[in-house]
Order: structure tokens, then sequence, then C-alpha cells
């Protein structure tokens, strides 16, 4: 069976169902946001209450995400800490971010492989999780990256064999998981994946990883920089696409959400990762929009 097998996105056409759904999912959105000079007026923007995704920045390291996360969880916020496995020093490491997460109640965390050049003890986020499983943490949930877009220099079924082992680890430990999907602007290609993923065993549940209202020339540039090749060249291949972002001020996750929405309601969509790049102020307005709360702007 192909893993990827081709799967057409829904129609744009909504079920009542699947509007709800969607608005639901719109509604609880996690914000992410990144360490960088940009990030006190995002988190001055965020909605009371919020449940915010922190990164683990390559340059500032873990250490700048625990402060931000206390940050946010001392201004009551629901913060969910990225971790990088490779920056993970050793052993001690490890159950010195366990004791901390314990020690918080912080009961959510994302593990991401990372970009570090030279591993430290964990070469990835199975060896990383398998680890990290065996402490005392207090974790409830732990959400793991997915790739429907592929990755640039791991193969498909390498994904796909690192995605199923962290599904059985989750099981075994009793700790409830989820995976978040790499940023892709292609629905047909999102639609096919998840449809292949359901049908190779996947039962996690699937939060989609989206573009929150970010301008257009920004989103380029940071898309570049985490490596989002082949949802790019979707774009640039894609003249509808292209010509609807280049003629809006701002990026619409509409684009994606309503090709994918009957999807999200029958195949275990439960979460929003809203990629804010730090312009929370904007996806914020457009989710307060879709709500009917008040208008925005695009």
């Amino acid at each position: 069976m192909a893993l990827f097998s081709k799967s057409p996105a829904s129609s744009e056409v909504e079920s009542g169902q699947a509007r709800a759904h969607r608005l639901a999912l719109t509604d609880n959105l996690i914000f992410e946001v990144v360490p960088m000079k940009s990030l006190d007026g995002a988190i001055g923007a965020l909605p009371p209450g919020a449940e915010v995704s922190v990164t683990c920045s390559p340059v500032k390291g873990i250490e700048e995400t625990q402060r931000v996360t206390m940050e946010l969880l001392g201004r009551g916020f629901r913060p969910i800490p990225h971790i990088s496995a490779r920056m993970v020093r050793d052993q001690a490491h490890t159950q010195e971010l366990a004791e901390w997460l314990r020690r918080n109640n912080l009961r959510k965390v994302f593990l991401v492989g990372g970009d570090a050049e030279q591993p430290g003890a964990y070469p990835d986020a199975v060896s990383f999780l398998d680890r990290l499983l065996q402490t005392d943490h207090g974790l409830e949930t732990v959400g793991v990256t997915a790739y429907p877009d592929g990755h640039s220099f791991i193969s498909d079924q390498a994904l796909v064999d690192a995605l199923f082992h962290k599904q059985q680890l989750l099981a075994a430990a009793g700790v409830q998981g989820y995976c978040s999907t790499q940023m892709c602007f292609d629905p047909e290609v999102i639609a096919a994946w998840i449809h292949s993923q359901r049908e190779y065993g996947l039962t996690m549940p699937i939060h989609l990883g989206i573009s929150g209202v970010v301008d257009k020339a920004r989103l380029m540039k940071m898309g570049v920089r985490l490596g989002i090749g082949q949802s790019l060249g979707f774009l640039k291949k894609n003249r509808s696409a292209v010509i609807k972002m280049m003629t809006s001020t701002s990026y619409d996750p509409n684009d994606l959400l309503l090709p994918l929405s009957e999807d999200m309601l029958n195949l275990g969509v439960e979460g929003l990762h809203v990629f804010t790049f730090n312009q929370v102020e904007a996806t914020d307005a457009w989710r307060r929009q879709e709500l009917g709360q008040t208008p925005a702007t695009l």
C-alpha cells in the first residue's frame, strides 16, 4: 500500500457539522510563539487564557523556552514548551527537565528532533521520548511532529516509522499523544497524508499545523528559513494560490481550512497549531472574526 496515496481534499462546500467543527477548532487554536525580539508584543496580543506553544530556538536553547514558558504561566496562559531532543545534553539534563515539568505542573509538552548540528545524548525525538517516559515527568499529553509535506533530508518511510514508534511508546506509557503537522499550503497533500496514515494505523489525534495571518513577505522568508520547500514549491506551481497571496495583504488560514473541512471532521483532526511568527494580533483578529466576535481586515 502506498503511504502517501492520492486522495482529493474536500470541497469548499461545508456540511453544517463540518463548519461547526472548524469553528470549534478555530475558537480553541494553539498560538505558536517564537523567542525572538518581537516576542513581548506577541505575548501582549494573546487572548486571555490562551494555549500557547513555545518554540525551542537553536540559538537561544531550551533554557529560553523554559523562561518564556514560566512567564506565560505566570500571566495566566497555558504554555506548551517545545523540547528539542538534539539539544538535551545527557540523561541528567533529561531528569532536570522532567523535574521542572512536574514541579510547575506542566502537563503538556511538544517534542521535536531539532536542528542542532551537534546533538547531545539524543540524535532524534524517538530516543529522547523513550528516556523521558522513564522519568517521573508528571505529563498527561505529549505532542510529536508529523510531515505531510516531507522532510528536506529524512525519507518518507523513516518519518512514518518514527511517528508510529512514538505512538507505540506513548501508548505503552499510558500517556496521551497527538501529532502536529508541519506547515503545508497544499490541501491535497494534507488530505492524502491524513487518509493514508489513518489507513496505515495512526490512531493519535492530529493537530493541523497552519500559518496564521502573516504578511506574505514574512511568510515566504520564514518558510524558506524553516525548510518548507515543497509547500513553497506548491505555491510557485499553483498560479491561483500565488495570485491570491500576492493580491492580499496577508495569508488567510481559510484558504487551507475550507478545502479540508470535511476531512478535519471525519479523520480525527482535533486541534489547530498556528504558526504566528509572532504576528499574534492579526491572527487573533481573524479568529474573532470567524467566530463573529469582531470584524477584521485581512
